[in-house]
């Protein structure tokens, strides 16, 4: 049906209009000069040490793609491979439905070296299952050694509730590894087999895909102010939550959804300084490797062209 084609968009387009709303209404008194003065009022130091860290973040996320074609046994020149992870997520990322949207670049990539469409489709669901792991790995050891984060949303303490999630989290990574130590058959969905990864595969996605969000997390905490600031592990958590909601929002680039829930998360700080940090990750996880990506897509169609002409 046609509207369901509209569905998402639509409550993407409606979390955006909403939480701007909110945005706004935080952020009341506060002038563009303020935010600016916030942005200049960074270390030099702390500029070099937020870039670096994005690039960090992107290395881990071009793992993603290697661990998958690990797993179904293609072999794809490693250049090739990084930049096409780097131009997926770098799209995805702004936006929104980074899984449909990222299956489509991979497809019209992968389909010059010689991967079928449900070899592209397995390299998808391997790179999203690697994001979910490592979230639900890195969010049970957040809440298990911090379950007083739960409180900077939520105004009550529940940190036993908080640990036990968190426990739980760390349960089902460790049931999951351990499928993996036991070879379980593949998984039969009509004629389409999908195989358990091999533990070394467990063991690639468990230790490259939580860097990616390490990184993405000391993008912030590295722009953040040393006045207030709570420590990297604290930030880390409230990143782990505003992204997990801007992602599930499917506001493109979470835009609005990601600010909200952040500053409602670190509003023991000032707003000025957290906003300056923000549009900083902004800078280094979206808008730079947008346009790096968008560049790496006129390329690569402008060769493939060149290729069908000759």
């Amino acid at each position: 049906m046609n509207w369901r084609r509209y569905f998402w968009p639509v409550i993407g387009i409606a979390a955006v209009a909403f939480s701007l709303w909110l945005l706004i209404h935080e952020l009341r008194g506060i002038s563009l000069d303020d935010v600016w003065a916030g942005i200049a009022a960074i270390p030099p130091r702390d500029w070099v040490l937020a870039a670096l860290s994005a690039v960090v973040a992107y290395a881990s996320l071009a793992g993603y793609d290697h661990i998958a074609l690990l797993h179904i046994g293609k072999k794809v020149s490693w250049l090739f491979v990084t930049l096409c992870s780097f131009t997926t997520y770098a799209v995805s990322h702004n936006i929104g439905g980074s899984v449909f949207s990222g299956a489509v670049i991979r497809y019209r990539a992968y389909a010059t070296r010689g991967l079928t469409g449900q070899e592209v489709g397995v390299l998808v669901a391997i790179c999203w299952f690697t994001f979910i792991l490592s979230s639900v790995f890195l969010g049970g050891l957040v809440l298990l050694f911090e379950p007083q984060i739960i409180d900077r949303f939520t105004g009550a303490p529940h940190h036993g509730a908080a640990f036990a999630v968190g426990f739980a989290m760390l349960i089902l990574v460790g049931t999951y590894a351990f499928g993996s130590w036991l070879r379980l058959r593949p998984l039969m969905i009509g004629s389409f087999q999908l195989h358990y990864p091999a533990l070394p595969i467990v063991a690639r996605q468990l230790l490259i895909g939580p860097v990616e969000l390490l990184g993405a997390a000391a993008i912030i905490y590295f722009a953040l102010p040393e006045v207030g600031n709570p420590g990297y592990f604290v930030v880390l958590g409230v990143f782990m939550v505003s992204f997990s909601i801007g992602l599930l929002s499917h506001a493109p680039g979470a835009l609005g959804v990601f600010e909200v829930v952040f500053l409602t998360g670190l509003s023991d700080m000032d707003p000025v300084g957290v906003l300056a940090a923000l549009l900083v990750f902004r800078l280094f996880y979206l808008i730079i490797p947008l346009l790096i990506g968008l560049g790496v897509v006129l390329y690569f169609e402008h060769s493939q062209y060149s290729k069908g002409g000759s």
